[in-house]
């Protein structure tokens, strides 16, 4: 009879344990921040959960493999989506000549004492060398765009690298929660 008990007691271990092993390696991953590139968003050394397989859309935070960097990850907010122009000018975001509002870089760009843009005006084409996003990549930015290697630097990150979607910050618990 104790046997009979121990037997379930495993199974039902094994059976959780199969679960969170699949549900780690088909629907979400640990990421953890490194570095400055995304404040005020998300700080260095916050641990976030990124969803897999999820549809990506503008303004989404992404991870993906560094593709100048092996064996490290970057993560960045999706700007440009296949056949897009984009283009900064007076530190304004404009994506196939439409200006779009950008509220999570105001706390940033209220703190700026320089008098200098938080972001640099470009074209995609000065900075790519293609007028538009191609099909099956995206343009990447950091939120802390002064310091941020992005997509003006490395180029297009192609959909089928993006690790995930992040969307919750773990830890620290004063930030608990959903990203904005």
């Amino acid at each position: 009879m104790k046997s009979k008990e121990t037997l379930k007691t495993v199974l039902y271990f094994v059976i959780l344990a199969a679960i969170l092993i699949g549900l780690r390696v088909f629907v979400f991953t640990p990421v953890n921040v490194k570095g400055d590139s995304m404040d005020p968003t998300l700080a260095d050394g916050e641990r976030t959960i990124a969803l897999k397989n999820s549809e990506i859309k503008r303004f989404d935070i992404v991870t993906f493999p560094a593709p100048d960097e092996p064996g490290q990850t970057y993560i960045k907010r999706v700007i440009g989506l296949p056949g897009d122009t984009v283009e900064y000018k007076d530190d304004t975001l404009y994506i196939n000549g439409k200006k779009y509002a950008e509220p999570y870089l105001n706390q940033y760009k209220n703190e700026l004492t320089d008098g200098l843009p938080l972001t640099n005006e470009f074209t995609l084409k000065e900075v790519t060398g293609k007028a538009k996003v191609p099909k099956g990549e995206l343009f990447v930015l950091g939120d802390n765009r002064r310091i941020s290697k992005d997509s003006r630097m490395i180029g297009m990150i192609k959909e089928k690298n993006i690790s995930g979607d992040v969307k919750f910050v773990l830890w620290p618990l004063d930030r608990f929660g959903t990203i904005d």
